[in-house]
């Protein structure tokens, strides 16, 4: 610009005042992103974000995706409502953010919901409502979204799976089910898409999210299940989001491409041991045990 004095002077302008990126939004990489009104998926739209990687995130609950939505621009946030167990939803959903963003390179299969019935008292209503959010859901947005991410040169799929796809609790047939099916899903399109794409799980244990407290709520006494549930981890705590989120945005990194088809376990140790009688456990803590280890471990 000239100042009527004919000088130059330069204009400094404030994107975020403007609400306007200061790169191109279609030059920036995207990840779409299912279940991302909150909880983990969330958490991986930030980390994302914090990568310099735009995050489109589709969930049906309008609330809580609209008040993501206000606290980023549309530049590197964009939300969708939509019930991604269903392939009309999907496919718009794919459409609007390849419209707005230009592309899709990585995808994160999050969408999830807790149900709690065994194979007798199951109903079908609720068998097919869990197998849609927890697994079709997985299928849809795959499908709709690999056109894409091949179009732009390839890039990387993340089913967040569940440490019940190697171990069960009870009265969950149907989350079971769906979390086990993911781990044969993730190594077949990480077969059938290589080397463009590559396709991995990730399996957490109790992480702390709406739904996880939502599940506790539902039982007698919420407190003792919370402490069952962080009892249950060898380090005897639930993860935090951003935890799970941290591993996701890895295994999408330029740091990660010799890794495709495997799953990861992220659950605090569950399983890894099997439990002692209440004698031995009472006699740890006589001996000083966990005490003796604390003590160590600051040194």
């Amino acid at each position: 610009m000239r100042t009527p004095t004919g000088t130059r002077t330069k204009i400094v302008i404030d994107c975020k005042i403007l609400n306007i990126s200061c790169m191109s939004t279609q030059l920036k990489k995207t990840a779409f992103i299912s279940g991302g009104a909150k909880g983990i998926g969330l958490a991986v739209a930030k980390a994302f974000i914090a990568e310099g990687i735009n995050a489109c995130i589709v969930d049906v609950d309008r609330a809580s995706g609209e008040a993501i939505q206000s606290i980023f621009c549309k530049e590197e946030l964009l939300f969708i409502e939509a019930d991604v167990s269903k392939a009309d939803d999907v496919q718009k959903a794919v459409n609007q953010c390849a419209a707005h963003f230009g592309r899709v390179d990585f995808l994160v299969n999050n969408a999830g919901i807790q149900r709690y019935s065994n194979a007798m008292n199951c109903t079908e209503e609720e068998w097919d409502l869990v197998m849609g959010t927890n697994l079709k859901s997985y299928f849809l947005c795959t499908k709709y979204c690999l056109p894409l991410i091949l179009e732009g040169g390839g890039g990387c799929i993340v089913n967040v799976a569940s440490v019940q796809s190697f171990v069960a609790t009870a009265n969950a047939v149907h989350y079971v089910t769906a979390k086990t099916a993911l781990l044969g899903f993730t190594r077949s399109v990480a077969v059938d898409f290589a080397p463009s794409v590559r396709c991995v799980a990730v399996c957490p244990g109790t992480v702390y999210t709406p739904m996880v407290v939502d599940s506790w709520a539902q039982a007698a006494d919420p407190s003792l299940i919370e402490q069952e549930s962080i009892n249950m981890h060898l380090v005897k705590r639930v993860a935090q989001p951003a935890e799970i989120a941290d591993l996701v945005v890895y295994l999408c990194s330029p740091k990660a491409t010799f890794i495709t088809g495997q799953s990861f376990r992220i659950d605090g140790g569950i399983g890894v041991g099997i439990p002692g009688s209440v004698k031995e456990e009472q006699k740890k803590k006589e001996n000083g045990v966990n005490g003796m280890l604390k003590v160590k471990s600051k040194k």
